[in-house]
């Protein structure tokens, strides 16, 4: 190889290369037969990638159906030999000759394409398939006459491939070459002296073949004429070059041609044989020639996947040793007879539902080896998907999302594509991809209403289970996890936390402690669903909880006041007509509905013939005339019950004066002995307690100063003896450091009547104690102050007597 050419190949590659980058593609040029483990290029660099990138992205390389001769080192982000790479049998003949290959990354995926021409060397020494080349020449052959030899063979391409032949001695013949001299394909022997069979019956001579390469190398052949007797005609070709086409796949004996040739010698001498001479290619396996009638058949497969023509080379000669010969150009017509394959280079089994779109999923390489339109290829996705297919390079596609992803409605996708070539008939092929959608949390949880209503009966038990709510997430595995919290709130300054509480796992309300309707009628909460994602999404409902009443209060009769110290009584003048109103019963009953309807009935009476009570109001009114043979003292025992079930009820003492003076009234109630029994037994108790407090108080006086004594005496007796031992302090029960106090308080009241030799001692309530009356302006709190007013109220008409 000269420096000049190798000068242009090196530009010619260095200008490939630059127009290839700038395409996206990277082109490399090297020399078969390199040693592995050789470098081809530094990939990384020419693509612009970063080394991190080909180990993130699982840089691969993908050849197709061929073999592997290309590795990619990821570490140093270099192309290396992978095999030795014998171009003739990669390519043969065909130039130039490269491999295809690309280069995949994941992660986003890419894909670029790399071409690595082979160059070829001079490997190949030219060589013949005979060892000897025989001809029979009549001397009388005339002068120009042509004898084609066998070409030699010489695997090696270009200037390194067969360029000329040398023929020695060349006292008779000369060589000549039938195309363009260097074609090396198609060789002749001339007649340019004539031959005289007496000197010389055979004629020795050496052919050598030489190629071009540095070194140059080359191959000889011996050929061997005999000198025959006079032959004057050697046989002619109607034409020099036939045409003709074949189907692929045509059967077998398909004629494909038919050659004529002509000898104008007579006899036995015009008698004409054909024969293919072809000797490099396969030519001879796949067609053959009726020696006598120069039919060409098919006797192999064609097929135009492999060759889409021959040249057929027929020879013609005679008996007497001359010869012709011609070619015949064979165009093989292609035929659909090839489906496509579809070859999955990268692919993603999982992909997330929030995938941007045109995220590359699956990237397929499809070949169709005919040619035209048989060869192609169109493919398709099946139809309601949200995918489609891009074609990314020539018979290269890519699936990718084309729409947004929701794993809640399509949790897996079974993808067919569909790659059909457009010969008729069409041929196609099909694979399916299964892909799964990963969940990510974008579903919050849903309640299964808004708000909630529900009720329980008061003095329920704490730990109570009240009701359950219920949220559902439509997310996948842990996004779907629902937790249910109670949100923060108060009820009447209380925390909520106090009244209820919420299971997190199964929405369960349960109360924590026993609810009063009196105190609490009702209360509203939110709660919180809230899923397991991260971030996590949650979402809230509004629970109204109900508290129903039960009968658990008894009425409470706020008039006429019961007094255990002093002695109430209403007076009835004898003049009193029927249904005189003698006084009122107040009660009420803190429950709520039927639970608070109260009732009033008389139980007992000194004369029940005197009074009633209304069963509605409470009101004592008169039966019939008041007469002068009624006791002055009369007592009523009415009872009040409310609606409940089972129903509650109080009692009241209703004491009645039917007199027309006070005198005759004082004279009849002062003679209650056991009343007055009863005031003694109360002071006698009170001051005895009072001297047994006063007497504890003392004792534990003394018992505290004697605990102070012992300590300094011990204190005094470990400080001479050196000792220094902690004393600790005993303390009596009930012992407060500092001022002893008593534990209860008790509060006096002393009130006199108007007999000075009469006292009561009356135990007083705390003042926190009211009396609650009803009447019909509503409901009233009064204290102890307000009692009086009560007790002058005008439509009683009644005086209240203390005594």
């Amino acid at each position: 190889m000269s420096d000049r050419t190798m000068a242009r190949q090196v530009l010619l590659f260095i200008w490939f290369l630059s127009l290839s980058s700038a395409l996206g593609q990277v082109s490399y040029s090297i020399p078969e037969e390199m040693a592995k483990g050789s470098l081809v290029g530094n990939i990384a660099q020419d693509l612009g990638l970063d080394l991190k990138r080909l180990k993130s992205g699982k840089a691969r390389i993908y050849t197709g159906d061929s073999a592997e001769y290309i590795e990619l080192n990821k570490e140093r982000g270099v192309l290396l030999i992978k095999e030795r790479i014998d171009r003739e049998a990669l390519c043969g003949q065909t130039t130039p000759c490269a491999l295809h290959l690309q280069i995949i990354l994941e992660n986003p995926m890419e894909l670029f394409s790399v071409t690595i021409e082979i160059v070829d060397i001079n490997d190949n020494t030219p060589s013949f398939e005979k060892g000897r080349i025989h001809f029979r020449i009549s001397e009388s052959a005339i002068l120009g006459s042509k004898f084609t030899l066998e070409p030699a063979i010489d695997l090696d391409v270009g200037i390194n491939g067969l360029q000329s032949y040398m023929l020695k001695p060349t006292d008779n013949f000369n060589l000549k070459f039938k195309n363009q001299p260097g074609d090396g394909k198609n060789v002749e022997m001339v007649l340019q002296k004539p031959l005289d069979r007496e000197k010389q019956h055979d004629v020795i001579l050496v052919l050598t073949a030489v190629d071009g390469g540095d070194p140059q190398l080359s191959g000889s052949i011996e050929i061997h004429i005999s000198v025959l007797d006079a032959n004057d005609n050697a046989p002619v070709f109607s034409q020099s070059v036939y045409k003709a086409s074949v189907t692929e796949n045509a059967p077998k004996d398909t004629i494909v041609s038919t050659v004529s040739a002509t000898d104008a010698d007579e006899g036995i001498n015009s008698k004409i044989e054909y024969s293919i001479t072809n000797m490099q290619d396969n030519v001879r396996q796949l067609f053959d020639i009726n020696k006598d009638n120069g039919q060409v058949t098919v006797v192999g497969i064609i097929d135009f996947e492999k060759a889409r023509n021959y040249e057929i080379r027929v020879q013609a000669s005679d008996h007497g040793g001359l010869t012709d010969s011609c070619k015949i150009i064979v165009d093989v017509i292609d035929i659909n007879d090839n489906t496509p394959v579809i070859n999955i280079i990268s692919k993603t089994n999982v992909i997330a539902e929030n995938a941007m779109p045109d995220t590359v999923v699956i990237m397929i390489n499809v070949q169709d080896p005919d040619s035209g339109e048989n060869g192609k290829v169109q493919c398709s996705v099946n139809e309601n998907i949200p995918f489609s297919l891009k074609s990314t390079n020539t018979n290269f596609f890519s699936l990718v999302t084309d729409s947004d992803l929701d794993r809640e409605r399509e949790s897996e996708y079974n993808i067919s594509v569909t790659c059909a070539d457009e010969g008729v008939p069409s041929l196609s092929s099909s694979v399916t991809l299964s892909l799964q959608i990963s969940d990510v949390n974008d579903n919050a949880p849903v309640f299964e209403k808004s708000s909630y209503e529900a009720s329980v009966q008061e003095n329920n038990t704490p730990g109570l289970s009240i009701f359950t709510v219920r949220a559902r997430d439509a997310d996948f595995n842990q996004n779907a996890r629902v937790s249910y919290i109670l949100e923060d709130s108060s009820v009447n300054g209380v925390p909520v936390s106090s009244l209820v509480s919420v299971s997190a796992d199964s929405g369960v309300i349960h109360a924590v402690r026993s609810f009063d309707y009196e105190q609490i009628k009702d209360f509203q909460f939110r709660v919180k669903a809230q899923d397991g994602g991260s971030p996590p999404l949650s979402s809230n409902a509004s629970v109204k909880i109900i508290i129903q009443d039960q009968n658990d209060n008894a009425p409470q009769v706020l008039y006429p006041v019961q007094s255990g110290v002093s002695v109430v009584a209403e007076i009835v003048p004898r003049s009193a007509d029927v249904g005189y109103l003698v006084t009122k019963v107040v009660a009420v009953d803190v429950d709520s509905g039927q639970n608070a309807w109260l009732s009033y009935k008389l139980q007992k009476a000194t004369d029940r013939a005197l009074f009633e009570v209304g069963a509605q109001n409470g009101e004592i009114r008169t039966v019939r005339q008041v007469t002068d043979k009624d006791a002055v003292k009369q007592r009523l025992t009415v009872v009040v019950e409310d609606n409940g079930q089972p129903s509650r009820s109080a009692t009241v003492i209703v004491n009645v004066a039917v007199a027309d003076s006070f005198p005759e009234v004082l004279s009849e109630f002062t003679d209650f002995t056991h009343d007055k029994e009863y005031n003694e037994n109360l002071t006698f108790y009170l001051v005895l307690a009072l001297a047994v407090v006063s007497c504890l108080f003392i004792v534990s006086i003394i018992a505290i100063l004697s605990v102070k004594c012992y300590r300094w005496r011990r204190e005094r007796m470990f400080y001479k003896s050196g000792a220094n031992l902690p004393v600790i302090p005993y303390y009596p029960p009930l012992y407060a450091d500092g001022t002893g106090t008593l534990q209860h308080v008790y509060n006096y009241e002393v009130c006199r009547t108007t007999d000075s030799r009469k006292s009561d001692l009356k135990y007083v309530r705390p003042c926190s104690e009211s009396i609650i009356s009803l009447d019909t302006s509503g409901t009233h709190t009064l204290t102890h102050a307000q009692r009086g007013k009560l007790n002058n109220d005008d439509s009683f008409d009644q005086v209240r007597i203390i005594l």
